[in-house]
């Protein structure tokens, strides 16, 4: 791949992930401070998220892979979305924020899946040349958490005081904007479908996947995933607002602690995965789920701060031996014609179905547990997402037979 090319795909991920970063991790803080928004109606905002996943298949199934190169789309969803992105920074209610965000998200969701489209068409060898270009989106996320927390100061006690923390969505349109005026230089990257090919709803949501769950063992897994979002909805709603309010310095860029972690995990994931098998894995994954919980509900911002910074590192093992794990399970259990729609019915189950619920439950328990005095009751609220990663623990130690994976090339699994 040519230098140039290289570079671009790179600063393209990049500021990709540090829109992302900028205002989805200090959200839930932002609402309840400068909106005073309720726990519902801060789950409602997290939740257009999962609006956004549901339907983005059929931004790039109907659209992207159909009629218009995906550079120029993804120049235009982000041109929209730094409009939008604007109209959020200067919402002086949550009456206003709301279908502002919403419609962010559901421009915003596609782009994920564009910019993975505008990269491959450029490898030679995606197994080994995707990887250096994708962790530029990493540290694209980790970049926003530092800016937010030891450039601008925007999330410490007198920057929220003084409602700096608005910043963090000017800070993102404009980004937004530097995306979708760069995205027109990207490499052209034109429709492989033809114009005129039948295409149904049931192909583009990945619907046709749906055989695979006659299967126990992926039926099992599948399951687990969906409820396992039960859990990583409360971290990515109440995480940020938690650290916050019981006063943790700079809580965003502490947060960024949990991106190095995945990074460096995803690194170490296969050589796990080779030596202990899958299930083991996904067991390790979701046992960190509940461990972190526990280390938030009773850890503090002086004596127990090792505690909930050992929580926000354990964040590599919870979402890559669970969710990078599970992709791989899913590639390994579908056949090559039903590989796509394989992993888009697994991310539509997961960050569509199954985070639409956690935010639902999270927002709700956050509301029981306001406390008079407008502060909550952390320790009862991460003990609920503790319980529940438990109980999907024993749900899968108990039903999911062990097997092996095969190869691409070898059609079966074969059950020890």
């Amino acid at each position: 791949m040519p230098l140039a090319t290289r570079i671009k795909l790179s600063l393209m991920m990049f500021l990709e992930f540090f829109i992302w970063g900028s205002w989805f991790v200090t959200m839930g803080t932002f609402l309840g401070y400068n909106l005073q928004a309720t726990g519902a109606q801060t789950s409602a905002a997290f939740s257009t998220q999962s609006f956004g996943a549901i339907i983005a298949p059929f931004v790039i199934g109907l659209i992207a892979d159909r009629y218009f190169n995906a550079e120029k789309i993804l120049g235009l969803l982000h041109l929209a979305g730094a409009a939008l992105m604007y109209m959020m920074y200067i919402s002086d209610s949550f009456q206003l924020f709301y279908p502002a965000v919403f419609l962010y998200m559901i421009l915003f969701m596609p782009t994920l899946a564009l910019v993975n489209s505008v990269s491959f068409r450029q490898l030679n060898d995606p197994e080994k040349e995707f990887a250096p270009i994708r962790v530029w989106g990493t540290i694209g996320w980790i970049s926003a958490g530092l800016v937010i927390s030891y450039l601008f100061h925007w999330d410490s006690s007198e920057g929220m005081s003084q409602g700096l923390l608005r910043n963090t969505f000017l800070m993102a349109s404009l980004a937004s904007l530097a995306l979708g005026i760069f995205s027109f230089s990207l490499p052209k990257t034109p429709p492989r479908a033809e114009k005129g090919q039948q295409v149904s709803i049931w192909n583009i949501m990945g619907l046709d996947a749906l055989k695979l769950l006659k299967d126990r063992n992926y039926l099992v897994f599948f399951i687990s995933s969906i409820l396992i979002c039960i859990p990583l909805a409360f971290y990515y709603q109440n995480a940020n607002p938690f650290l916050a309010e019981i006063g943790v310095s700079d809580p965003t860029g502490k947060m960024t602690i949990g991106q190095v972690s995945e990074a460096l995990f995803l690194l170490l994931l296969p050589m796990f995965f080779k030596r202990f098998g899958f299930k083991a894995t996904l067991l390790v994954g979701m046992i960190a789920w509940a461990l972190r919980y526990t280390l938030f509900a009773f850890g503090d911002a002086e004596g127990g701060l090792w505690m909930l910074i050992v929580g926000i590192a354990l964040h590599g093992i919870c979402y890559d031996f669970f969710f990078v794990s599970g992709q791989i399970y899913t590639d390994s259990k579908a056949d090559t014609k039903i590989q796509s729609a394989a992993q888009g019915m697994i991310t539509l189950a997961t960050y569509g179905v199954g985070m639409l619920i956690g935010f639902a439950i999270a927002g709700q328990v956050t509301d029981i547990y306001l406390q008079a005095d407008g502060l909550h009751d952390w320790n009862s609220i991460w003990l609920i997402p503790a319980g529940i990663a438990i109980l999907v623990v024993l749900f899968f130690l108990v039903l999911f037979k062990n097997e092996v994976l095969r190869k691409k090339s070898e059609s079966q699994t074969v059950k020890q």
